[in-house]
């Protein structure tokens, strides 16, 4: 198997392994620090030796020996112990024999969503040591989704891990209370890993599918623990609705295909239907939050049999609301102001744009220039449109992205 292919095999069982390792020993700095160093060894030894028969037993058994390793001390080892009984663990946790593809009884994910979301820990801490422990994404992708340099965000994952370890919190599902607090923030954490899943910010592909398949299958969990939560149907209902057009975002050969020319015939139906249902039983049952209007925009999309058929007023509506409760989000902004563009025309989508050119949370992101060299393409002004898309390639942080907006400036050019 290629390391492309081990890597996309390993990701879905970070959580899986990382929480049967802090429920059977505790010390959540510790085992992450282990289950790291044994994704390595995974990633350095399986091209070489070959997969083994039951990759989640593999893994758990060298991540509890590495564990382990680091626990020689004797104050160490009297912690182990306590931790150990407070635990008490289950046998269904430990590294079943080679070759025995038995997995848990639970599945502990959501608990250790719950873990890395702790009172302690500033938001922005949350959500990093979340994507880290549960998502399996990488540090530098963290930054890039945060805006932040590599190091800064290194630092921010491995102060949260040592503020875990000094609180001595245990691995074990929150009570009604401690959940009701860090609901909003273990939402926000499932909604960036299916950000960073549905449009990668790096490497070769525009998608990662294990990242968004995750990501849905741990919202349904969270809807099943908390079904009268209004914004979690919506989070769902954004992810369903979105992922719906996965098939049609990118040709066979990986190039891109914008919204606006994809195939609606590829799109998902039945993620479609799901989603609408959801919305169409949560919207009238009380106060609407961001999640909710965001799913309603994607319906507003997915339900048009063609691009000409969008409803871009309703669209445009929905995005005013979503400005007001969401805040100072430059992102909403930037995305209103394309249905701005197309309701009132181009030159005032880039009037709105003209109000973001300062923030400093977008100077670095290609989505700004290529939204504005879109209205400019859409109101005729092909140079500096060209040049602009110039720019947000440049910017640009997968291949796939940078070869769709240097085509994009080329065909304007021409």
């Amino acid at each position: 198997m290629s390391t492309d292919g081990i890597e996309d095999l390993l990701r879905p069982l970070v959580p899986q392994v990382l929480g049967a390792v802090v429920r059977r020993y505790g010390h959540f700095d510790l085992a992450e620090d282990a289950v790291q160093e044994t994704l390595i060894a995974a990633t350095e030894q399986w091209p070489a030796n070959g997969t083994p028969a039951n990759p989640r037993g593999w893994l758990i058994r060298v991540a509890s020996r590495r564990l382990t390793d680091a626990m020689r001390s004797e104050e160490a080892r009297r912690r182990r112990e306590a931790t150990s009984a407070a635990l008490t663990p289950r046998d269904d946790f430990v590294a079943p024999p080679p070759g025995e593809g038995r997995m848990p009884s639970r599945d502990d994910t959501l608990t250790l969503l719950f873990l890395c979301c702790h009172p302690s820990l500033s938001p922005s801490s949350q959500i990093a040591l979340t994507l880290r422990a549960v998502g399996g994404l990488t540090t530098a992708e963290i930054a890039r989704a945060y805006l932040v340099p590599e190091a800064t965000m290194a630092q921010r994952i491995s102060r949260a891990k040592q503020s875990i370890k000094a609180d001595g919190s245990r691995f074990q599902p929150p009570g009604t209370k401690e959940r009701s607090e860090r609901l909003r923030v273990v939402m926000q954490v499932l909604y960036l890993i299916f950000n960073e899943g549905y449009t990668a910010t790096s490497g070769n592909a525009i998608n990662r599918v294990d990242l968004t398949d995750e990501a849905i299958r741990l919202t349904r969990d969270l809807r099943a623990l908390v079904p009268d939560d209004g914004e979690v149907a919506g989070l769902l209902a954004l992810m369903l609705l979105t992922d719906a057009r996965r098939h049609a975002r990118t040709t066979p050969y990986g190039a891109i295909v914008p919204l606006l020319e994809q195939d609606r015939r590829l799109w998902n139906q039945a993620y479609i239907a799901e989603g609408t249902a959801l919305l169409e039983k949560v919207l009238p049952q009380g106060t609407i939050g961001p999640y909710q209007l965001q799913a309603a925009i994607a319906a507003v999309h997915d339900q048009a049999p063609r691009a000409e058929d969008t409803d871009w007023v309703e669209i445009l509506g929905l995005y005013t609301l979503l400005e007001r409760v969401s805040g100072d989000n430059p992102v909403v902004t930037l995305n209103k102001a394309v249905a701005v563009g197309m309701v009132n025309g181009p030159r005032a989508g880039l009037d709105v744009l003209d109000g973001l050119e300062a923030d400093p949370r977008l100077a670095s992101w290609h989505r700004l220039p290529s939204v504005r060299a879109f209205l400019l393409e859409r109101d005729g002004d092909l140079a500096a449109a060209a040049d602009v898309y110039r720019v947000a390639a440049e910017r640009a942080t997968t291949l796939a992205e940078q070869r769709y907006l240097n085509d994009k400036a080329r065909a304007c050019q021409a």
